[in-house]
């Protein structure tokens, strides 16, 4: 359990500092990771949602107000989806907004086509 944290924050700093920024959207994968950082042991291993998660997700869902900050944010979110591999629970990322009481446009899933998000 601790080997996966650690590979789980090293991914997330990989992220962080190399995440794409595309120059129309104000959103960079750094600041979509941080707000969602406190979600990937809820994802990856269950357990109670914290609470940091839900704010992290509001938070984020309240700066995204443009189609590219959407789309960027989309792009963030499936990137780290996907670099999560097999310790990715589906089910509990894609369900992660709703369960916060957040209305997302996009589903959170690495097969979500992040170009047709509005």
């Amino acid at each position: 359990m601790a080997g996966v944290m650690k590979l789980t924050c090293l991914v997330l700093a990989c992220m962080i500092v190399a995440g794409p920024i595309t120059s129309n959207a104000a959103l960079s994968c750094g600041t979509v990771n941080s707000n969602v950082a406190p979600c990937i042991g809820y994802i990856t291993q269950g357990g109670p949602l914290p609470g940091a998660c839900c704010s992290g997700v509001s938070k984020l869902n309240s700066m995204a107000r443009s189609t590219p900050d959407r789309q960027q944010a989309c792009r963030c979110l499936k990137t780290a989806a996907s670099a999560l591999g097999p310790n990715l629970n589906a089910g509990r990322a894609a369900g992660l907004p709703k369960a916060c009481g957040v209305n997302v446009p996009f589903p959170i899933s690495t097969s979500t086509n992040c170009n047709s998000v509005k």
